[in-house]
């Protein structure tokens, strides 16, 4: 894997986001079906691995950025307190409980898609990561690793339609991470074969999608850049770059353009919705970057996909900052991700 000279000193501010959020149990946005009095508790002691980054889909990819900066960069100055914090939520204990809260009546929806596709990524990061800590954190959460697989199982299946919004009910970024991890390990092929086939039910026969109607006012994924950075997984190369993409996104250029897609800017950072456009930036920059080395290295898409991405993820990074726990809360995970190329193969 080529990080074009990522140091410590690169992410480090994003991995200080992530370890101030983890172990932070408030303010904490809860979304909890009670079945009875006992189940009016603290986040701290309903999702005793995950209580912490405002919800839980963030405390698991806060989780993820931790072991992601550790495995990359294992004698940064960082390295000591992130594995610190892993060890301290990634307990036996505390990851039988949180299998044991997905089990609970009125719960089949917990966190479905988006913190599912992030449990499957901090599994695979885990896996990837040859280390004494890693395999121990590995065997205790397989038991969520296994739900996270039968809900999707169960769900994708029965699911008509293709989620095209722009946040966390989305489909298509959600299938993208889920085969990643699947196809990293191989381990169902029932899994895969469900998620290939799906991404192609659902998306194989679009075209002209409307880029310009983008980015809705609480993005911060792109449907349209999302779905052609799922197809690209599913098709081979040159279905891929030689028809399927010049009929969904024709209005690429071949002049290198950036002009062609303008990142958006955030209002109010402090606004916990309003603040999702700085992770649109992000998120799209990654999934342009996707896009990108999908194609031929002579396709003349190229160099507008990349000029585009390298535009959004510089107006991503510059938006990051403590400032306000609307954004410190998530946006170092998708800083991460992109900095370290984890979604190119």
């Amino acid at each position: 894997m080529n990080l074009d000279g990522l140091t410590p000193q690169t992410i480090e501010p994003y991995v200080r986001l992530a370890l101030d959020g983890v172990r932070r149990p408030y303010p904490y946005h809860m979304v909890h079906v009670v079945n009875s009095d006992a189940d009016v508790r603290p986040a701290r002691e309903l999702n005793p691995a995950f209580y912490g980054c405002f919800d839980w889909h963030s405390a698991v990819h806060g989780h993820w950025t931790l072991a992601r900066a550790v495995h990359l960069i294992p004698d940064a100055t960082f390295a000591d307190e992130a594995r610190a914090a892993l060890r301290e939520n990634l307990t036996e204990a505390n990851l039988r409980k949180e299998a044991e809260y997905f089990r609970a009546p009125g719960r089949e929806g917990f966190e479905r898609p988006y913190g599912l596709a992030w449990l499957l990524q901090l599994v695979a990061e885990l896996r990837e990561f040859e280390d004494a800590d890693a395999r121990v954190w590995q065997r205790w959460i397989e038991p969520l690793e296994q739900i996270a697989i039968e809900r999707f199982m169960t769900w994708l299946p029965k699911l008509p339609h293709p989620i095209r919004s722009g946040e966390h009910s989305q489909t298509a970024f959600a299938m993208g991470l889920a085969i990643d991890y699947a196809r990293r390990w191989d381990r169902d092929r029932a899994f895969i074969d469900l998620l290939v086939r799906r991404a192609g039910e659902f998306y194989l026969r679009d075209v002209d999608a409307p880029l310009r109607y983008e980015p809705s006012g609480h993005d911060f994924l792109s449907p349209a850049l999302a779905q052609a950075d799922l197809v690209r997984r599913v098709l081979m190369s040159h279905e891929f770059a030689g028809s399927w993409l010049k009929r969904f996104l024709p209005q690429i250029p071949r002049d290198g353009s950036v002009d062609w897609l303008r990142p958006a800017t955030s209002p109010d950072r402090s606004d916990g919705k309003l603040s999702h456009l700085d992770g649109l930036s992000l998120s799209r920059a990654w999934m342009l970057e996707g896009i990108a080395h999908a194609l031929p290295r002579d396709d003349a898409r190229r160099a507008a996909l990349l000029s585009a991405a390298r535009a959004h993820g510089d107006a991503g990074l510059v938006a990051i900052s403590g400032a306000s726990y609307a954004g410190a809360h998530w946006l170092g995970s998708f800083a991460v991700y992109y900095l370290t190329r984890r979604g190119i193969t």
